[in-house]
């Protein structure tokens, strides 16, 4: 009974399946012949020649193209038009063999009777017409779900996001724009048609191959349309900042430059990317073209790789006007930090470099860095330099392992024990303070909230939790932070200070090292028994004896080198140097959180400037910390992107931004005390 079901009801229902299918495809083919002209044809099977087509079926194709141009007139042939490669979507892909196994019954049909007779009029338009503008045409009127690529293009190009008003604009694209990376095809939309870049690249690197980076005409900061936001004129700024007070006002630019051994490491990372946006050459005079136009007075840069920074780097900031400080990381690694000011701005006062690796530590066993540079403001010849205050600058790029929070942790809090010990003035309080760098922690995370809030209670966090980077709260087991973080030995206490510098809680309580306490062991007192004891047999009924080798009671020796005794925390890390962020983190016209980074085609916030600023009195709003500017006053900011910005632009690096990350810029001033006296 199943039996014959199968056979008088399945069987003519696949039947029927078979045959609507096949109709589909020959509309769709139909269709196609109307549209295109043979070169198109063409293009459009040689982009499934990759499915291994039998011998057969080739040469009837080819047959029938030859027979469908000889039919022309000379005067009417085919005119020489730049191919155009159609990405078929998996409707076509999957029926292409059915077209191609077809054509020679479809050659014979009515409808391509018609579909000829048409192509023939087109031909006829054609050879009075430009071959592009015609190529032009014709990609303005494919439909929305087929991809416009340029034929012989690499199999690297991504596919550009198709809205509508991108397809709208194909018209006045010429080739020259399509034979870049379309990639950034929906950047060169907005782009003069008649406007090709001539002019080599602002900063020619000796041997390097000459890449065309970025044309006069679409400057990096005219494409990402970011503004300068000038926060001066805000009111609360307005009110602190009178007419006349006068200000020594300087830009300040952080910027993670991805260095070039790290992409090579991480080609997976960027795999939308063309090959050739990823070759340093390319990179490096965007990279220095994008810092001489925003012009910064300091220049704090992560991921600067070794070689580069002392062959080409430094050569170019000195030339720029900058002095430079470079720290490569620990270990293997071949990149590092680099902080660059300008000479005619700043003279140096200290420079600290940080090492985070300490031998024999599981909590600092990474070979990330970081600097600290003390600058003295220059004024004008004439007026008493005394009259600004030095300012510190700190640059770290902290580890990225997401799971390890406690190594990040540890590593601020050694970052900030640094800038607390160059920052400290004699009267016991800091410096105006400027802390940047790649934190590889997101906003409102533990970490960002220590940095910001000045206090952090760790004990029993897990460790993923502290950057907020990822979500591991599904894992069965996780490590957890446990009090305390790291072990008196680092010198560090829990209020990120060095314990060198802290003061002892009471006169005369010191901690004695371990050779002064040896001396004790078997002194008559430490030998005596406690009246107190508890009398047990064999246990603490006889005296201990001293061994033959242990040197006889002599004088007390006083310990050369005491230590202030510091009690350790249960759980808290605390910081007393009222630093706040240059950015809100959040862009309220687009309603969009700010993005430094796309990891993985994901936005994220790693990037940060952090200054130094006064806490409002009882200024607490849901557990942040309030803040008001002090001597250091924040000017204007570089405004950052969203998410979707940067997706339209195909990520992080492209053709315009040749870095995985956006820079920060801030404008700040600094009071000029003695003249406002005046």
């Amino acid at each position: 009974m199943i039996g014959t079901v199968l056979c008088y009801v399945l069987l003519p229902a696949a039947r029927l399946l078979r045959v609507l299918r096949d109709a589909f495809f020959t509309c769709r083919k139909n269709v196609l012949l109307a549209k295109s002209t043979s070169t198109q044809i063409e293009g459009v099977f040689a982009a499934t020649r990759g499915r291994l087509v039998p011998e057969e079926q080739e040469a009837l194709l080819q047959q029938w193209l030859e027979e469908g141009a000889g039919n022309l007139p000379a005067s009417e042939s085919v005119p020489t038009v730049g191919k155009v490669s159609v990405t078929l979507t998996s409707d076509w892909l999957e029926g292409s063999e059915l077209l191609m196994t077809s054509l020679s019954d479809l050659s014979s049909a009515p409808e391509v009777t018609r579909c000829a007779g048409q192509q023939l009029t087109e031909l006829h338009a054609l050879a009075s017409s430009e071959p592009q503008d015609h190529a032009v045409t014709e990609l303005a009127k494919l439909p929305v779900e087929e991809t416009v690529a340029v034929a012989g293009s690499a199999p690297w190009a991504a596919v550009v996001p198709q809205t509508d008003h991108q397809i709208a604009g194909c018209a006045a694209i010429d080739l020259g724009v399509q034979n870049e990376d379309p990639a950034v095809l929906a950047w060169s939309l907005a782009r003069d048609a008649e406007a090709v870049p001539t002019e080599p690249p602002a900063w020619p690197i000796q041997d390097a191959v000459q890449f065309c980076p970025l044309p006069t005409e679409v400057p990096y900061h005219e494409v990402f349309w970011r503004d300068w936001e000038d926060l001066s004129v805000q009111p609360c700024m307005l009110e602190q900042v009178s007419k006349n007070t006068p200000l020594f006002e300087f830009r300040v630019m952080s910027y993670n430059i991805l260095a070039q051994d790290l992409v090579e490491q991480g080609l997976d990372l960027y795999l939308h990317c063309h090959p050739d946006i990823l070759n340093w050459n390319y990179r490096l005079p965007n990279l220095l073209q994008e810092i001489q136009h925003w012009d910064p007075d300091v220049l704090c840069l992560q991921e600067v790789q070794e070689n580069h920074y002392w062959e080409q780097l430094e050569p170019t900031f000195k030339e720029m006007g900058f002095a430079c400080f470079y720290k490569r990381r620990t270990g293997t690694k071949t990149d590092g930090c680099a902080v660059c000011y300008k000479h005619s701005r700043f003279q140096l006062i200290t420079l600290s470099p940080v090492e985070y690796f300490r031998p024999g530590l599981d909590i600092l066993n990474r070979d990330n860095v970081g600097l600290v540079l003390l600058l003295q403001p220059l004024l004008p010849e004439g007026l008493d330099q005394k009259a600004v205050s030095p300012l510190c600058v700190a640059n770290t790029h902290v580890l990225f392992n997401p799971r390890r929070g406690d190594i990040k942790l540890a590593q601020m809090a050694l970052l900030l024990a640094e800038i607390d010990k160059i920052a400290k003035t004699t009267e016991g309080s800091h410096y105006p303070i400027i802390l940047c760098g790649d934190l590889n922690s997101v906003p409102d995370s533990p970490l960002y909230k220590f940095i910001r809030n000045g206090e952090l209670s760790y004990h029993g966090m897990p460790a993923w939790k502290v950057s907020g980077q990822e979500d591991f709260s599904q894992q069965l087991y996780s490590r957890k932070l446990l009090a305390p973080l790291w072990p008196s030995s680092l010198g560090v206490t829990d209020n990120c200070r060095y314990v060198t510098l802290c003061q002892p809680k009471k006169p005369g309580r010191h901690k004695y090292s371990r050779d002064f306490l040896l001396q004790f062991r078997f002194c008559d007192v430490a030998c005596e028994r406690p009246p107190q004891l508890v009398l047990l047999e064999g246990v603490t009924d006889a005296k201990p004896d001293r061994p033959a080798h242990w040197p006889k009671p002599a004088a007390v020796v006083k310990d050369p080198d005491p230590q202030p005794f510091v009690p350790r925390s249960s759980g808290v890390l605390q910081h007393g140097l009222n630093l706040t962020s240059v950015y809100s983190h959040f862009l309220p016209q687009r309603g969009r959180p700010e993005v430094t980074t796309m990891p993985m085609g994901l936005g994220a916030t790693v990037d940060y400037i952090f200054y130094s600023a006064e806490p409002v009195q009882n200024g607490n709003k849901g557990g942040r910390r309030l803040y008001q500017d002090g001597a250091l006053k924040l000017l204007g900011r570089l405004s950052l992107l969203s998410e979707d910005v940067l997706l339209l632009a195909n990520g992080l690096p492209n053709h315009f931004c040749s870095s995985d990350h956006l820079c920060l810029m801030a404008s700040f001033g600094l009071e000029i005390s003695s003249l406002r006296e005046a």
